[in-house]
This record gives C-alpha cells, structure tokens and sequence, in this order.
C-alpha cells in the first residue's frame, strides 16, 4: 500500500516517517506500525519549521515531493498513486497565528479541503487527519472527550477546528474513511526551536535567559512525540472510519513546574528566567480524556516524562549544527 503523508519534514511528521521506516517496523507488535505500507510519499512545503535533514534515509520506500497542499494539480497528481493519507501538514505556532492568521486559514482550512477533495475524487481508502487538544479550549477542571464542545481561542485553534470539522464532513457526507487524531503537547527531538521545551533548552545551552508568559501557572500535558506517533498509527490501522481519537501524555505540568524541570537538566537556576507579559487569550489548561483510544486501540504512552526529557535535553545538546542555524533565520517564541 503507497502511504501519502503530509507535512513529515516537520517535527512529528518526520517523526512518524522514521518509525514506519525502521528497521523491524512492522515486526515490532500491534501496537507499533503497521505491515501493510510499501511506499511512503512525502508532500512538504519545507517553510520554516520544515527540513530535508529531518527526514535524512536511503530507504527506497521514501518519495519526498516539495509541494504546498493547496496546490491542487499536485495534490491531484499525488492522490492518484495513494492508498491512504495521514495528514500532519499544518501551520501549528499560535504565537505567529497571533501576530498573522493568513497563513494558518490558508494551510490548515483551505490545504486540508484540497487534500479531502482529491482523497475523495480518487478513492483513497483512509484518510487520517492528525489535530490537537486547542480545538477543545481551555479546561477548567477534568478533561475533554472526543464528544467535548468545541471552543477554540486562538486563530490556530480555530483554523483546526475548521479542518477536523471539513475532514468529519467528507466522512458524513460522502463515505470517505476519515479518522481524526487530537493530541497535547508534543516534546522530543527535531522540534523547530520556538515552542517553550526546544526554546527553553537551546536558550539555556546558549546562556540565555528563558522567557516565561504570565505567573507561569498554565497547564499542558505533555506527550512524547514517538508516543503520539504510535497513538496516530494505531488510528490509522485499527480505527474507526468517521471517529475521533484523543491521544494524551499524562503528565500535567504548569509551565512553571516546566521551566524548573529546564533549568535543573541544564544546570541554570532562576535567575535565568524572565517573566514576559502574558499571551493574548492564553488558555488556561488543557486535557484530554484518551479513554477511548487506550481501551479500544491498545493505546499506551511509553516514554517516562523525566527519562524522554533528559533523553531531550540531550539531543540538543549533541545537535548545535541541526538548531543553530533555525534560530539564527527565526525569531523564535513559545507556546
């Protein structure tokens, strides 16, 4: 089966790439990546947050194609060679949809459309549209099921909230298989250096103050990247057509409790953090319940949240010449 994937020169996309390409990928239990992927296409734009470098394998079952998902003649061209579809392509920092929200309508409304109408008009047989917690808004107390209200806040939120809404759609509407994946935050290596945990590690490598929004008192669950990879496999091999699928980290942190963590794995104290006026509309906290993706997918997040972020810690430390060069063409800033 030939696997379209979007967006996987990004930091989870990749990610995801690199698991069903390893070796012994398939063999390495249900709950691990499917058997059935021959080939694997690519489809990046390579903006900012996106590299080659990520993706780096002389596999012969990777295609990459360097291409905008609302360029529809391509899209048409790729969908006609795909089986199925995991979708990650997205413009994803709410800072920049803050300061500009063009490119998060364009992308993540309009490229997710152009995906749905090709998946559609060609006959894919899955389609897994991959989103994120913001679509539920901030959580007073308890989590958010896959039934949950949606309330997003930001711009980006709502461009997501607006996709999964056209992807569920192209399901009710029209039959077409589509599943949709809500994950929290994600950590680990290869993340573009402008959400809090890479920005705070490469600020304090480099001797840098960290800046912390607000009283720091947000909250956000945190999930290891090959985690919520695992968790979109599972989706994408056992799911359900026209079901939502929550995947979570369960471990809720502030993001004072956060930048502690930080500061101790790099050995700074707190007299490197400065407090910055708070975020326009910044949720309070997010939370998911994963239930239904625990009991009915086999669903389990195997990173310990203090190994995967020592293990964090140092790759990028061990990695100045793949972060250097990003923070030095962006002005990075964090969620």
């Amino acid at each position: 089966m030939r696997l379209l994937v979007t967006g996987a020169a990004g930091f989870i996309g990749s990610t995801y790439v690199r698991g069903l390409l390893a070796p012994g990928g398939a063999e390495r239990g249900a709950a691990d990546w499917g058997p059935d992927v021959s080939q694997v296409t690519v489809l990046d734009k390579l903006t900012y947050a996106g590299s080659l470098s990520n993706l780096e394998t002389a596999d012969p079952r990777l295609t990459f194609v360097h291409g905008d998902i609302c360029d529809a003649e391509l899209v048409d061209t790729l969908m006609k060679q795909a089986g199925q579809v995991v979708h990650f392509a997205a413009e994803s920092h709410v800072d920049r949809s803050i300061d500009g929200a063009d490119a998060f309508v364009r992308t993540n409304i309009e490229g997710t459309h152009t995906l749905l109408q090709a998946a559609l008009r060609h006959g894919v047989e899955r389609f897994v549209h991959v989103s994120t917690d913001e679509v539920y808004g901030s959580v007073e107390t308890g989590s958010s099921p896959e039934t949950a209200l949606l309330d997003p806040n930001s711009p980006y939120a709502a461009s997501k909230a607006a996709s999964d809404l056209i992807a569920l759609a192209y399901h009710r509407t029209h039959g077409l298989d589509v599943r949709v994946t809500r994950c929290s935050n994600n950590y680990g290596p290869h993340q573009f250096p402008e959400k809090i945990i890479p920005l705070f590690i490469t600020n304090l490598l480099d001797g840098e103050d960290v800046p912390l929004y607000g009283d720091g008192l947000n909250v956000r669950d945190w999930l290891h990247v090959e985690d919520h990879c695992r968790g979109v496999e599972l989706v994408r091999t056992k799911g359900c057509p026209g079901e939502i699928y929550n995947i979570g980290g369960g471990t809720a942190l502030t993001n004072r409790e956060l930048t502690g963590l930080l500061l101790e794995a790099c050995g700074a104290d707190w007299g490197r953090v400065r407090y910055v006026a708070d975020r326009k509309g910044h949720d309070r906290r997010y939370a998911v319940r994963d239930d239904k993706a625990r009991d009915g997918l086999g669903y389990r997040p195997r990173h310990d949240f203090a190994a995967g972020l020592a293990e964090t810690v140092a790759w990028y430390r061990d990695n100045r010449a793949w972060w250097e060069p990003l923070k030095r063409s962006a002005q990075p800033t964090h969620r």
